[in-house]
């Protein structure tokens, strides 16, 4: 749990108490960030939670540290590690995300994610066509030294692991110590012992519906491109496809005949701007060449703009502020909506509003999505 480098050393009480915030009620990727840049710790952060949900009107309790113990504990059973977001082996491209995970755990061979990575996703009900070529492309891509990430479901995902292997990265949405799907168990132990498994769930944690968009981004945030490989048009891979395109990487889609229900969110990709790609060199070629300006003209955004944490250290945030908070909360619906339009729609600075949500998400009233946006809970 130490650091090289430029970085502070990371102090076992100090990364204990990471993962202790983390592991907090309402404290999702962003808001850690938040209370981070804000109080300067994660220590200093966890005394100031119950304040913090208190001015919601709710009140807070934090993660026991029996709890965290307990974790810390099944880690080091399952052979996995701990990987913070700012020590220097952390992938490069996943920590360019906003809402990048804080902590993660991991086994294998971390140096996988800081190779030139590709995403190959796609349908789980995927033709037996399609998941020939899906292994035919990983096992073409992993020869020309790129490492592929998927997310181990059935279909596209496991015949893009079968053909990478062992440079491929599986993304599961549960714990480090739980095997889903249940026929992929050999399949991610496989890969746990010679390629990267990688889960930002705690252990035991079964996955759930809103666990998926979540692993999507990181899949997407680890690679300098995506490939999809036969989805359905409301399917989690063009998820993902939507998530490296916000990250400002490729987007790459094989097009599908239309007769095809599984081709037709490939072709829908390809009509927004989307790269036809056909053969791996295709493929190959576009990431080669990759300097961070995707030639894909897939464009998804919400107009949000950069927010520089550290301004929330320099925020004088006192009891006045209740107000600001109220009338954030008022702008709120079960939409999702993007931070810059409620910054808009305020009238106040990007801190106040960016405290406002926070206090706010602490408190249990508010929800941070995938792509950056918020709604209001329940």
């Amino acid at each position: 749990m130490e650091q090289k480098g430029s970085q502070p050393m990371l102090s076992q009480p100090e990364a204990f108490a990471r993962i202790r915030l983390l592991r907090s009620p309402n404290v999702g990727p962003v808001s850690y960030r938040q209370l981070i840049a804000r109080f300067g710790s994660a220590a200093a952060a966890l005394d100031a939670l119950p304040d913090l949900a208190s001015r919601g009107g709710r009140a807070y309790r934090p993660a026991s540290v029996d709890s965290v113990e307990r974790e810390v504990v099944a880690v080091r059973a399952a052979g996995a590690r701990y990987l913070f977001h700012d020590q220097p082996d952390y992938p490069a491209l996943l920590a360019e995300l906003d809402s990048a995970p804080p902590i993660l755990t991991c086994r294998g061979r971390l140096a996988l994610a800081s190779e030139p990575c590709v995403a190959l996703v796609g349908a789980r009900n995927a033709s037996a066509a399609a998941v020939k070529l899906a292994r035919d492309f990983a096992a073409a891509l992993a020869e020309a030294g790129f490492t592929v990430v998927s997310g181990l479901a059935r279909g596209i995902d496991g015949a893009a692991h079968e053909g990478a292997f062992p440079r491929t990265i599986g993304v599961i949405a549960s714990g480090i110590d739980i095997a889903y799907p249940p026929q992929h168990t050999e399949l991610q132990e496989r890969i746990a012992h010679e390629g990267l498994l990688i889960a930002e769930q705690p252990p035991g944690t079964e996955p759930r519906g809103r666990h998926f968009p979540s692993r999507n981004r990181i899949i997407a945030g680890l690679a300098s491109g995506t490939v999809v490989i036969e989805a359905a048009p409301q399917s989690g891979s063009l998820i993902t496809a939507r998530l490296a395109a916000e990250a400002g990487r490729e987007v790459m889609a094989i097009p599908g005949s239309p007769l095809d229900a599984r081709a037709a969110g490939c072709n829908q990709l390809i009509r927004e701007g989307a790269v036809l790609v056909q053969a791996p060199e295709d493929v190959i070629e576009l990431l080669q060449s990759f300097t961070g300006a995707p030639r894909s003209r897939f464009r998804v955004s919400d107009g949000a703009t950069d927010f520089d944490y550290a301004e929330l250290a320099r925020l004088d945030w006192g009891e006045a502020r209740a107000d600001l908070s109220r009338d954030v909360e008022s702008l709120l619906t079960n939409a999702p909506v993007s931070v810059d339009e409620l910054i808009r729609q305020s009238g106040a600075s990007a801190a106040e509003v960016h405290m406002a949500l926070l206090e706010l998400e602490l408190a249990g009233d508010l929800l941070r999505e995938a792509d950056g946006t918020v709604r209001r809970a329940g």
